[in-house]
């Protein structure tokens, strides 16, 4: 058989989704994560239909995809939208490919929903194919990790030509053998087996989430030998895994030198515990020290590699499990033996395990003794095999109801107990004494007052269910008071809803026992029956719901009937039937369900008093119909007998009398003799399931220590991260109402410097109407000045002519010089009209700009005015300064100096740049007649226009 080495590769195509919200700011994502390598998808539109059109693969090798498939380990696929901007990734949902699912034919892909999707109100859904296919693309000459060298050293120099690579094992069909290494090499034979005697504490591999399969599960081992898989037979029962021994042997052809170079390349042999499809646990099994070099012990004897290996649960490190105590770890035997063909020898494991092992050789073909558990209950031969087995509510009742199939076939087996007058085992027993010398034993004897009784129960119905969900009831009860211990129950289980009735199957049972009458009465009075209403579930343990107790003591109030026995005796029957409710086990005693009964009790009178002897020797139940051969001979005779006492025919029949009670006594003491070997076999079975029991609780109470301390590690870190966010949701309402009053002062400091603007706008805005109307009331008064000054000027001008001709007489010079001032005046006239109409002008223009100029601009030009203002006052006070020196030389009489011409001239020149000034700062607007500047310059004009007129004159 050639290895299954080729190399397959993985093959996941996603194609397409659809139902996904549109998000144009983001991207889709697909990364596929499978045995630890992550791949992903090429980044897509987020559209309600993407297309990812993508196939990503994994290299793998046969033998590594059978270990995951065993593993069950899953592909997952996880979704993510991805920001461009930020580079952030935000989980929508995932999806998990079973890996078995994959195969070599193409399938067409599938849809597959999102799990855990982030996007609540959409079935998001990917389409996806998985499959198998054969990886033949690599190249041959790309790189390649080299085999690493045996571990015990170098090739040998006999071996120096030979690769490490090319020693593989190659199946020869014909000659079955297997062959490792070149032919010109194999020149010897060997012998490898695998044998795996015995495995313990198998059930510390099954953790408390798994579910097993419905049925009994079927466990077993698998490990790989030279390319071959091998299997032994399943068992049932991991807590006492009872299997036969296997060996697993193979021919293989080879050298010494080649077989250990390939032992060093195959290191370890890998054997799994199994359940269907899926791998519980593993060990590894060292294989290069079986031929050690240097070493010539495969030349005399067998080597072998033999112990109790412990097994680990797969992916134990990525489960985070705890270790496993020492005395509690699951192990199994294994022997691994290699030999040159030819030479026997056993192999020379020695399987320590519990004391009840015997020592025993397996019915295979296997060289290792065995020490197998041998049954401690004996079987009788002539017992027929038991009915299948019916699953009870609590492991305890595997016990008690192979109990009651074995008294029930007894029952089945022995005559009729009516008939026979035979008595349960609550008749009082009796001290033993010596019969004869041929008999001796123990007898029973039944006290003179004793009663026959016989009392039937018939559970009806149940109905009226309380509970929310349907229940899959069976019902139980045990009165040992009635001759036995071993529980009732009606079977099968049958589903009960609401507002139905259902009637229960195999309900009827009745009991036949001797006791006496008030001892009847009494323990009917103390001890009431109690019924047990369990619900049957096929995926987990079987559940106590509620006990309903029936008080026997009814139906001795009853009304009695008479009616005639089987040997025409009379006898009493009293019959009592009720309802009552069936009280919840657990919590409060609220009523589950109603249960309908009818019990009857017959009184067949009293017992006839026997001893019944129960012998010692055991005879068989064919011994019952055979004929007596103790009968006398005298039943053949036809002698009649005066006496009938005496006569044959009397003998004859009071011996077979006296043959039938002993073979009933002896049939009786068979009977309790079964009896007390299946009590006997109930005990061991219940110290059996007591131990699984016991280990059962050990590895629960470790699991839930662990359980336990993750526990408490996670509240600590709950209650930590609890704190955390406490804090933090307190900072966070501390810096909320921080914000919030910050707000509040902003916005109230806004409103403030809202209004404040408002007011200050309504001001400006008054202030500008005050303004204007000063200049409108300048603007008139400065209109009657021009009128004025106007008719002035017609004044001066008829002075002016008048004076002219008063003065045409006077001497040339004097008259010249009037002439000058008189033209001065009237060009200062003009050009003060002419600034008069400038100054309309200006006005009209400046009460425009000011309604419409913003109040920033006014007050900066203001500012800039009077600056410029005061530097102008600054120069002309210190041109008045002197000016005012000139002027007072001038009123000095310095006129009359020979430089009163040139006084007389500078005198001019001041007049007109003090008139100049005064029109300059009325043209500004911002003074007007009564400021204190335009007074002084007024004054000063009027006092230059005063001199001068003195000089002239």
């Amino acid at each position: 058989m050639v290895s299954k080495c080729d190399q397959l590769l993985i093959v996941v195509s996603i194609l397409e989704g659809r139902h996904f919200p549109k998000r144009p700011k983001h991207m889709l994502v697909v990364e596929a994560k499978f045995d630890g390598e992550q791949l992903a998808t090429d980044p897509v539109d987020h559209t309600d239909q993407p297309e990812f059109a993508t196939e990503l693969a994994w290299e793998i090798d046969r033998k590594a995809l059978h270990q995951h498939r065993l593993q069950r380990t899953p592909i997952k696929l996880q979704c993510f939208a991805l920001d461009p901007l930020s580079s952030a990734k935000e989980t929508i949902g995932y999806i998990v490919l079973d890996l078995r699912t994959a195969q070599e034919t193409k399938q067409a892909p599938k849809w597959y929903q999102l799990l855990s999707n982030k996007y609540t109100k959409f079935k998001s859904e990917i389409q996806i194919s998985i499959a198998l296919e054969t990886d033949t693309k690599a190249p041959a000459d790309s790189f390649k990790a080299k085999g690493a060298p045996p571990r015990d050293g170098k090739v040998p120099a006999s071996l120096s030509g030979l690769d490490p690579k090319d020693i593989v094992a190659v199946l020869n069909e014909e000659e079955g053998y297997h062959q490792i290494g070149p032919a010109e090499y194999c020149t010897d034979s060997f012998i490898m087996s695998v044998t795996i005697a015995f495995a313990t504490q198998l059930e510390q591999l099954i953790p408390c989430t798994m579910k097993l399969p419905e049925r009994q599960p079927e466990f077993f081992f698998y490990y790989t030998l030279l390319g071959n898989d091998v299997t032994n037979e399943p068992f049932n029962d991991l807590i006492n895994p009872n299997f036969e021994p296997e060996r697993a042997s193979v021919r293989i052809r080879s050298s010494v030198e080649i077989l250990r170079i390939y032992l060093a390349l195959q290191s370890k042999l890998q054997i799994h515990l199994c359940c269907g499809d899926q791998s519980l646990g593993s060990t590894e099994i060292p294989l290069s020290g079986l031929l050690k070099k240097g070493s010539a012990e495969i030349n005399h004897r067998p080597v072998t590699v033999e112990g109790a290996f412990t097994l680990d649960p797969p992916n134990r490190a990525k489960q985070k499990l705890a270790p496993i105590p020492v005395e509690l770890a699951p192990t199994v035997g294994v022997s691994v033996a290699l030999q040159r063909e030819g030479i026997d020898a056993q192999s020379l494991i020695d399987l320590k395990t519990q004391n009840e092992y015997e020592p025993e050789h397996s019915k295979k073909r296997v060289l290792t003794p065995i020490k197998e558990k041998t049954p401690t209950v004996p079987k009788s031969p002539s017992v027929s095999p038991a009915p299948p087995h019916n699953p009870s509510p609590p492991t305890k009742d595997d016990a008690t109801e192979s109990e009651v199939e074995s008294l029930q076939y007894d029952k089945d087996t022995k005559p009729n107990p009516k008939a026979m007058n035979s008595v349960p085992a609550l008749a009082q027993p009796v001290t033993t004494s010596n019969v004869s010398e041929a008999t001796s034993g123990q007898k029973i004897a039944v006290p003179a007052a004793s009663h026959h009784f016989c009392f039937s129960i018939d559970l009806r119905s149940v109905h009226d269910l309380e509970v929310s969900f349907p229940v899959n009831c069976i019902l139980r009860y045990s009165y040992p008071f009635f001759g036995s211990a071993a529980p009732i129950m009606t079977n099968p289980p049958v589903e009960v809803r609401k507002n139905m009735e259902v009637f229960l199957p195999q309900s009827y049972c009745a009991f036949d026992f001797a006791t006496m009458p008030h001892q009847l009465q009494d323990t009917f009075l103390r001890i009431p029956l109690l019924v047990e209403l369990w619900h049957k579930d096929k995926m987990s343990k079987d559940l106590l719901l509620g006990i309903a107790r029936i008080q026997l003591s009814n139906i001795l109030s009853s009304e009695k009937t008479r009616f005639l026995g089987a040997n025409g005796e009379q006898c009493w029957r009293q019959t009592y039937s009720d309802s009552v409710p069936v009280i919840a086990a657990q919590g409060s005693n609220n009523r589950i369900v109603d249960l309908s009964y009818t019990v009857t009790l017959e009184d067949y009178g009293l017992v006839k008093m026997r001893e019944i002897f129960v012998s010692e020797s055991s005879q068989g139940l064919s011994a019952l119909p055979q004929k007596p051969s103790s009968l006398p001979p005298a039943l053949c005779t036809s002698e009649i007998q005066t006496e009938p006492r005496e006569t044959l025919e009397y003998k004859a029949a009071l011996e077979l009398e006296m043959w039938k009670e002993m073979q009933e006594g002896i049939f009786e003491n068979q009977l309790k003799q079964k009896e007390l070997a299946h009590m006997q076999a109930l005990a061991e079975e219940w110290k059996k399931r007591d131990r699984e029991r016991e280990s059962l609780v050990k590895k629960k109470v470790a699991e839930y220590t662990i359980l336990e301390g993750k526990l408490q590690k996670t509240l600590i870190d709950l209650e930590k991260r609890e704190q955390q966010l406490a804090s933090a949701d307190s900072e966070l309402q501390r810096e909320k109402k921080e914000l919030q009053s910050e707000r509040e002062r902003n916005l109230q400091e806004l409103q403030d410097s809202i209004r404040r603007a408002k007011e200050d706008c309504v001001h400006q805005v008054e202030l500008e109407r005050l303004k204007i109307k000063q200049l409108e009331e300048d603007k008139h008064r400065l209109q009657q000045k021009l009128n004025e000054a106007e008719n002035k000027y017609k004044n001066l001008e008829k002075e002016f002519q008048h004076f002219k001709d008063q003065q045409s007489n006077k001497p040339e010079i004097r008259l010249q010089s009037e002439i000058n001032l008189l033209t001065l005046e009237k060009r200062e006239q003009e050009s003060q009209m002419a600034r008069l109409k400038k100054q309309q002008e200006e006005l009209e223009q400046m009460r425009l700009r000011y309604l419409a100029a913003e109040e920033k601009d006014t007050v900066k030009t203001e500012q800039q005015e009077l600056l410029d203002i005061r530097n102008e006052l600054n120069r002309l006070r210190q041109q008045d300064q002197k000016q005012y020196q000139d002027s007072r030389e001038i009123a000095s009489g310095k006129m009359d100096s020979p430089h009163g011409k040139g006084l007389e001239e500078g005198l001019d020149v001041y007049l007109t740049r003090l008139i100049e000034e005064r029109d300059t700062l009325m043209r500004t607007g911002v003074y007007n007649h009564e400021d204190r500047i335009i007074s002084e310059l007024d004054r000063q004009i009027r006092e230059v226009l005063a001199k001068n007129n003195a000089s002239n004159e």
